[in-house]
């Protein structure tokens, strides 16, 4: 009895969210569905009564956490809307840190992104821009969040280290070579730069610039 239940709740949206809860916590590479039937307590062949394939799965992960993006106001301040749905990007895709590449790696055709890449570009060809500018806007925000994002997660020390590892790595510096190095390094060292990269800061420049391109 208590098995048929469980199959009766079996869903597309159970199977899929057990899927990211085991990607975030092993990497989206472990996924199998023999894993994600042994989380669900359920066979692994009832699972393609709902997902086809494990590249329709893969599929269904990424517009899942799509669908946890902010999507842009097509209408008001296009400034701040790109800098809300920067940020919430950011902020989701370092929640779960195998998603960035399986962003960038496959076709995201699923409902939840198609309506997020809508709405960016409604919201951009409202303040103005052209279609091919409006391209090239999206794509600029889009390549600092992605790349900002999987450098924040791949960078080899954590940043509690950096003006110790300045410290290590000094010695393969020297100043008659690399002056400008060394003194950056020594301002890590000294505590007078703390070597922390800032998202908003990118964006700024990024934003401020489609502005005065827009003006123009």
């Amino acid at each position: 009895m208590q098995s048929t239940a469980r199959k009766t709740s079996l869903s597309r949206e159970r199977i899929l969210r057990s899927a990211i809860r085991l990607a975030d916590k092993h990497g989206a590479e472990s996924l199998s569905m023999r894993k994600i039937a042994s989380a669900l307590k359920v066979e692994a062949m009832s699972l393609y009564n709902h997902v086809a394939s494990k590249d329709e799965l893969l599929d269904g992960i990424v517009d899942l956490v799509a669908s946890e993006f902010d999507v842009p106001s097509i209408n008001g301040d296009w400034k701040h809307a790109m800098r809300l749905r920067a940020n919430s990007a950011h902020t989701v895709l370092l929640k779960h840190p195998w998603a960035s590449m399986l962003m960038l790696s496959r076709v995201n055709a699923g409902p939840a992104m198609l309506t997020y890449v809508n709405a960016t570009i409604g919201c951009l060809r409202n303040a103005g821009f052209s279609y091919a500018m409006a391209d090239h806007a999206w794509n600029a925000v889009d390549n600092h969040i992605f790349g900002f994002t999987l450098q924040k997660l791949n960078f080899p020390f954590d940043p509690a280290e950096y003006a110790a590892v300045a410290k290590e790595y000094l010695p393969m510096i020297p100043e008659d070579e690399y002056p400008y190095l060394r003194g950056m390094a020594i301002q890590v060292i000294e505590g007078k730069h703390h070597g922390i990269q800032d998202f908003e800061f990118g964006l700024d420049l990024i934003l401020d610039g489609l502005e005065r391109l827009l003006a123009s």
